[in-house]
């Protein structure tokens, strides 16, 4: 279990990366559906290592809060949810990330780089992403590289990650495999990124993940078995850790004669083998 949270202003301060459930947006509100206990997906540790944190940076403030009155109702918090200390992560103009190649540009470098003043003040700083583990497919890996310029240790708890997992439950090649993001929405370049990853699956005998807006899931499905080849083995991993989550592993030839509805609002990690 990680020591506990340090508040003590006149030394550095560390940067906790809290992981998250993979529940956010799955769960019918409108139907009373409760949020599970969270002991069910978190250690035990990073619930405590949760609770005794007052700073936060996170994607989104109101989802922080929901996530602290989770965490509130297992165990106390150190501070009262008004007195929480949430700063939120700069989002880049739309398109930026494209034409950068994801790096921040010097601006949101700065930005970043003051989210760390709580821990450099001497006080622990909980790091967490909407989904999921904090730096994994997620813009908090910027905040991570600016702690270790900054001299802020970073401590990583463990929890879920949806690509792990799928990974884990596809039964493809576990030893060497590459997280590519998302691919192209529009067809054509879509297809054709979709046929150079398979090349490079295939020479490299990695696989291949990928993931996408949940309301885009149907389509990208329907471009993987469409251009992937038959012999090449396909694996689709759909709400993990919900009650309804599950994970399916054919080759694309099997897949093409099978029908299959894809949830459009379920988050889905889609992988693949090349023969």
């Amino acid at each position: 279990m990680p020591q506990a949270p340090q508040d003590k202003p006149g030394r550095f301060g560390r940067l906790l990366l809290i992981p998250n459930t993979l529940d956010l947006g799955c769960l019918d509100t409108e139907e009373g559906s409760a949020a599970p206990d969270l002991r069910e997906v978190l250690p035990m540790g990073a619930i405590m290592a949760a609770a005794g944190l007052r700073h936060w940076i996170a994607e989104n403030a109101k989802t922080t809060r929901a996530f602290l009155k989770r965490v509130g109702e297992i165990t106390p918090l150190a501070a009262p949810m008004q007195e929480q200390q949430i700063q939120v992560l700069p989002r880049p103009p739309k398109g930026a990330q494209k034409r950068t190649g994801g790096a921040p540009s010097s601006e949101e470098a700065r930005q970043i780089a003051e989210l760390l003043a709580p821990a450099l003040a001497g006080h622990d700083v909980g790091l967490i992403s909407e989904a999921g583990l904090p730096g994994v497919a997620d813009p908090g890996a910027a905040v991570v590289l600016a702690a270790h310029k900054a001299g802020v240790s970073v401590l990583p708890l463990s929890g879920p990650s949806s690509l792990v997992l799928a990974l884990a439950a596809s039964g493809l090649h576990g030893q060497s495999f590459a997280f590519v993001g998302y691919l192209p929405v529009e067809a054509q370049e879509r297809s054709q990124r979709i046929k150079e990853l398979e090349q490079l699956s295939r020479k490299a005998h990695q696989t291949q993940l990928v993931i996408e807006t949940p309301y885009r899931n149907p389509a990208l499905w329907q471009a993987l078995v469409q251009h992937l080849q038959g012999n090449t083995l396909l694996s689709v991993s759909v709400g993990l850790t919900l009650p309804q989550g599950w994970s399916r592993t054919d080759t694309v030839e099997r897949w093409r004669k099978q029908a299959l509805t894809l949830p459009d609002d379920i988050p889905a990690v889609f992988s693949w083998l090349a023969a």
